[in-house]
C-alpha cells in the first residue's frame, strides 16, 4: 500500500466543498463543507454564494482532510480538481487552490471530469473497476448513460438528459409540494408511506421510436405540476405521499429500465450507478431487481459517495498517477461544459513517459523559496 500513490482531491462544482485523500484505491480521509443551507431560502443554489462559500471553506477543509488522513502535503504524489462540468465560478476557487498547493509543494496537478470521478469513486468501496464499466449517473445536474473502457483515458456517452436532470427534477416537484430544498432526500422519505401506483404519470422517451439511452423529465415534471394544480383548484387534499411515490417511480422506472437495456446491448455484465439521486432508496432498490432478473451485477457506492466529495477526485487522481497520465498544464483552467469525453486536461509540457515515475516538475528559485516558507 506504500507504494501506492497518494493523492488529494478537490471538488467545488457546485454547493459543497470536498477534500479527500486516497491511496490508490483506499479512501484516507472525505472532509465536506455544505453550503446548501444558504441556497435553502433561495430554492436552490446560487452560484456567487456557493463561490464565496468554497472560499471561507477551502484551506480548512484541506487542513481537516489531511488531518483526519494522518499525512502530511509533502507526502502527497499528486494534487487532482474538478476542472468541469460545473458552475464556472465554483470550478475556478477549486482549480486556483489546487494550483496553488501543487505548485508551492512541487507535486504534479491533475484537472479531472467531474462525471468521471463519479464513476472512479466506486473503487474505493468495491475495488477496481471492470473494464469496460457501464455507468448510470444521477443528479442535480446531469442524467447520464456512460460506458468507460478506460476511466482516465476513454469515456463514452450513451445516452443524456435533453432538458431537466433527474435530480432537478425531484427539487422542482418538491416546490411544488412545499417541501422545501434540496427535495430529493424528502421525496425518497415521503414516498416510503405513499402509493407508487396511485397515480400514474408519464415515462418520457419510452417509445419505439425514441432514443434508447437519452432522458427527458420536463415532460414528467409538468404532468405532475399539473395534477397538483387540478387538485387545488378543486378545493381537494393532495395526497403528498402518493404523489410523492409516484412520480418518484416514474424517474426510477425510466433510470432503471435504459440502463439495463444498455448493459445488455452493449454485452455489459455489471452496472456502477453513482451521482447524488443514487442515494435515492428506490433507485437503488428497483436496480437490484432488474439487474438480479437480467444477470447483471449492480455497483453502488455508499451514499455519502454518491453525493459531490472530494474522495471521488481523489480517487481518479490517484488512478491518474497510477497509469502515468500526463499531469495538467499550470494554465489549467475550469470549464463549466467540459466533456465527459475529456476524463482529464492533460498538458504539453507536463507529461511523464515510459518508466518514468517522478513526481515532481522543473521549477524556479522562487518556488523552492514558497515551498520552504509555506510548508516549512
Amino acid at each position: 500500500m506504500a507504494d501506492e500513490p497518494l493523492v488529494l482531491g478537490i471538488e467545488t462544482s457546485c454547493d459543497e466543498t470536498g477534500v479527500g485523500v486516497v491511496r490508490g484505491t483506499t479512501l484516507l480521509a472525505d472532509a465536506i463543507a455544505s453550503s446548501v443551507d444558504e441556497h435553502a431560502r433561495f430554492g436552490g443554489v446560487v452560484p456567487e454564494v456557493a463561490s464565496r462559500a468554497h472560499l471561507e471553506a477551502m484551506v480548512p477543509t484541506i487542513e481537516r482532510a489531511l488531518k483526519e488522513a494522518g499525512v502530511s502535503a509533502r507526502d502527497l504524489d499528486g494534487i487532482a480538481v474538478t476542472a468541469g462540468p460545473g458552475l464556472a465560478g465554483a470550478l475556478l476557487v477549486g482549480v486556483s487552490a489546487a494550483k496553488a498547493y501543487a505548485y508551492a509543494l512541487g507535486k504534479p496537478l491533475y484537472g479531472v471530469n467531474h462525471l468521471a470521478s463519479h464513476i472512479c469513486v466506486d473503487q474505493l468501496e468495491h475495488g477496481p473497476l471492470p473494464e469496460p464499466t457501464m455507468a448510470l449517473l444521477v443528479s442535480g445536474g446531469h442524467s447520464s448513460l456512460l460506458l468507460a473502457p478506460d476511466i482516465t483515458a476513454d469515456v463514452r456517452p450513451m445516452g443524456a438528459t435533453i432538458d431537466d436532470a433527474a435530480g432537478e427534477a425531484f427539487d422542482k416537484i418538491a416546490r411544488v409540494l412545499q417541501l422545501g430544498f434540496p427535495g430529493g432526500p424528502v421525496i425518497d422519505r415521503l414516498a416510503r408511506e405513499g402509493d407508487p401506483s396511485a397515480i400514474t404519470f408519464p415515462r418520457g422517451l419510452t417509445g419505439p421510436r425514441d432514443a434508447p439511452y437519452d432522458f427527458s423529465f420536463s415532460g414528467l415534471k409538468t404532468s405532475v405540476a399539473r395534477w397538483i394544480e387540478a387538485k387545488r383548484s378543486a378545493g381537494e387534499e393532495v395526497p403528498v405521499r402518493d404523489v410523492a411515490a409516484s412520480f418518484q417511480e416514474a424517474v426510477v422506472d425510466v433510470l432503471t429500465r435504459k440502463a439495463v437495456r444498455a448493459c445488455k446491448d452493449e454485452g455489459v455484465d455489471h452496472l456502477m450507478i453513482g451521482g447524488g439521486v443514487a442515494a435515492n432508496s428506490r433507485l437503488r432498490a428497483l436496480a437490484a431487481e432488474r439487474c438480479e432478473r437480467a444477470g447483471i451485477r449492480l455497483r453502488v457506492p455508499r451514499p455519502g459517495l454518491c453525493t459531490d466529495n472530494g474522495a471521488m477526485v481523489a480517487a481518479l487522481g490517484a488512478e491518474m498517477v497510477a497509469r502515468n497520465r500526463p499531469a495538467s498544464d499550470w494554465e489549467l483552467s475550469a470549464d463549466s461544459s467540459l466533456p465527459v469525453t475529456e476524463p482529464h486536461v492533460p498538458g504539453s509540457d507536463h507529461g511523464r513517459d515510459g518508466d518514468d515515475h517522478s513526481h515532481g516538475h522543473d521549477h524556479d528559485h522562487l518556488h523552492e523559496l514558497s515551498k520552504d516558507n509555506l510548508y516549512s
